[in-house]
């Protein structure tokens, strides 16, 4: 038997002074004991103590993980009772929606209106699942004569799940949901800057009717126990989302017992405004597209390629709304900009800005650290647009995680594409246009996983999010996601009236 503490996992009140992991059913301390401090990046104030987890605490939980798969009942429920306990996890999170919506902001920093906008996300995400598994099937092949030959999906098994601190709910979701719904089991890592709504929503799973062991949840520095995880026999697969440099880390070590990999990973995403596209949406949705999130979102659209006919008009527009950008209380329906996670992304943020300075660019508005009143110990960073910036330049290609975003003109279509493709990532990318005979082509030569036409959202449930290039492989949040969870099980039969001889002996 695991020896986990013997304590139930169900409190009413979300909001603690300390959580814990969640392994086989029950709440678990380190082995060690050890613990670390999470904190609100919007005041620099302690939040919540988290258990700091070692490789003892990993063994223990997937440990957990693979009794549940190899002897337990999730994986043999029928689709449609899988469909019901992710029903009614949706369910549990609607009901608490405001306390959940309140710890992200708490433990992110980001805005009212994004934790709100992703909490939802996050609840449709188990809804969509719900439904998508029930028509998950195989296939009954053509085959020649007395033959049959049919197709089953079966849970790949173990799967470790590693997750960013940008969006910590909603990643949570997007890798949990897909797969207890193909019927695998889960130990899932958040990021040590935000591990705190995973835990809830760990616990929300097991209130919900997920047996013991099928959702565990482990806290503590990727460095450690991520890789481990990643290496680790007792898994079948690995999904990461995050930087593409720890992603190539991952799968290096993954590749050691050949696990399944899908990583989501980084991006320098393009967004292309053409001369006859409707100026205010172009503006607004540009604005959305690198601001949102305060800029820490992976498909960020952070290079903006506007053409020359029309640039000056739109940067007018485009620089006096950004200016107009509310940085402050999260909790305030009128802000607009949320808090960076931590002083070291705000640091590197900054430095960026300094260098491509140096480089020559041009800051022509924010490009500095903000001093907050009421929030004077938190990590705030200005809304920042660089000018005279040319495409090779370092703050043009290197991911920036912050709302920073480089402004370049384009002559024609041929041109925006180059330009938009010459990156090593290729995640996401924006067209702002009327002309129907560009968007298409424009759209067919640009190297993402996610074009974004007249359009400044990027995902919904149900549509594929990943990337080409260095921004990873496979799809999440669609039902090509539960293909990526399952193995195809080819069974071929033989009915003839005649034992087969093919040897003919």
């Amino acid at each position: 038997m695991l020896k986990t503490e013997e304590k139930s996992i169900f409190q009413t009140e979300l909001k603690r002074d300390a959580y814990q992991m969640v392994i086989n059913g029950r709440l678990a301390d380190a082995e060690t004991g050890e613990v670390f401090t999470v904190y609100n990046p919007a005041t620099g104030e302690a939040i919540g103590e988290v258990p700091k987890a070692g490789k003892k605490d990993v063994d223990l939980a997937v440990e957990a993980a693979r009794h549940a798969f190899d002897y337990g009942k999730w994986k043999k429920y029928p689709v449609g009772k899988r469909a019901r306990v992710l029903n009614k996890i949706a369910s549990i999170m609607r009901s608490r929606f405001n306390e959940l919506v309140e710890i992200e902001i708490l433990n992110s920093g980001k805005t009212l209106a994004a934790a709100q906008g992703q909490v939802s996300q996050a609840i449709e995400d188990f809804e969509f699942y719900a439904g998508a598994i029930v028509g998950h099937r195989g296939e009954v092949n053509n085959v020649p004569g007395r033959f049959f030959n049919y197709t089953q999906k079966e849970p790949v098994g173990v799967a470790a799940q590693i997750i960013p601190w940008n969006y910590p709910m909603m990643m949570a979701a997007w890798k949990i949901a897909p797969a207890i719904a193909a019927g695998c089991s889960v130990v899932l890592k958040p990021a040590s800057l935000t591990p705190i709504t995973a835990i809830i929503l760990t616990e929300i799973c097991h209130e919900a009717g997920v047996p013991e062991g099928v959702v565990n949840v482990i806290t503590g520095p990727g460095g450690t126990i991520g890789s481990y995880l990643a290496e680790h026999e007792g898994i079948d697969k690995v999904a990461f989302t995050g930087e593409t440099a720890t992603g190539k880390d991952i799968m290096s070590n993954a590749s050691k017992t050949l696990k399944r990999v899908t990583l989501e990973l980084g991006g320098k995403s393009p967004n292309l405004v053409f001369p006859d596209t409707d100026l205010e949406a172009a503006v607004n949705g540009s604005l959305f597209g690198i601001f949102y999130n305060t800029g820490q979102s992976c498909e960020a659209r952070s290079r903006l390629f506007v053409h020359e006919d029309i640039y000056e008009t739109f940067m007018e527009q485009f620089v006096a709304k950004t200016r107009k950008l509310v940085a402050g209380d999260p909790f305030s329906e009128n802000t607009h900009i949320g808090a960076i996670i931590s002083k070291s992304q705000l640091d590197k943020i900054h430095q960026h800005v300094e260098n491509a300075v140096k480089d020559g660019a041009t800051v022509v508005t924010g490009g500095h650290p903000l001093e907050i009143e009421g929030y004077e110990n938190g990590y705030w960073y200005a809304p920042t647009i660089i000018t005279n910036v040319t495409n090779d330049m370092r703050i043009a290609q290197d991911e920036i995680f912050g709302p920073v975003v480089v402004v370049m003109k384009f002559k024609d279509e041929k041109e925006a594409i180059k330009l938009g493709n010459d990156t090593e990532y290729g995640l996401a990318a924006s067209i702002w246009a009327k002309d129907q005979g560009l968007i298409k082509r424009v759209s067919d030569g640009l190297q993402a996983g996610i074009v974004m036409v007249n359009c400044p959202f990027s995902a919904f449930p149900g549509t594929p999010f990943g990337g080409y290039k260095q921004s990873g492989f496979g799809r999440e949040l669609s039902v090509e996601t539960l293909d990526l969870y399952t193995e195809t099980k080819s069974v071929l039969s033989y009915s003839g009236s005649k034992p087969l001889n093919p040897l003919n002996v």
